[in-house]
């Protein structure tokens, strides 16, 4: 991915994303597993791969996204978008993983959504589409 998040996640946030998060219902799109630094996001429907990101070590502490890839097959995903694609990566993480209200990324994502010739829906039925409920919030 030519644009990766800039966030930097605190050792106890990596902690929590090291953990993971499995869908628990079908309102929820994603399922999210590390196998070392780097980090998976599968669509929990259909199991593909959609993410792997890969995060190092900042000097000073906490943890960023080094690299990263994003299926590109237009039959597995639909995602062309560079910045849209930074925007969901970043906001699986937050939103799905850590459970964070994320709402400046959710806001960047149905602003990016809607740069899109015939996209005028609501910002609520994008970010369903897009991230699912948590059975939680």
């Amino acid at each position: 991915m030519p644009e990766l998040p800039r966030r930097i996640w605190s050792d106890d946030d990596w902690k929590r994303i090291q953990l993971g998060y499995a869908a628990r219902g079908m309102d929820e799109k994603w399922n999210v597993f590390a196998e070392g630094e780097v980090v998976f996001l599968h669509r929990s429907w259909t199991g593909r791969g959609t993410f792997a990101a890969t995060f190092a070590p900042v000097e000073g502490g906490g943890w960023r996204i080094d690299s990263a890839v994003v299926e590109r097959d237009a039959e597995r995903y639909r995602g062309t978008d560079d910045a849209y694609d930074c925007a969901m990566l970043e906001l699986v993480i937050s939103a799905i993983v850590l459970g964070e209200p994320a709402t400046d990324l959710r806001t960047k994502l149905v602003e990016l959504t809607h740069r899109e010739p015939g996209s005028d829906a609501p910002a609520g039925l994008i970010q369903h589409s897009a991230l699912g409920l948590r059975s939680d919030s």
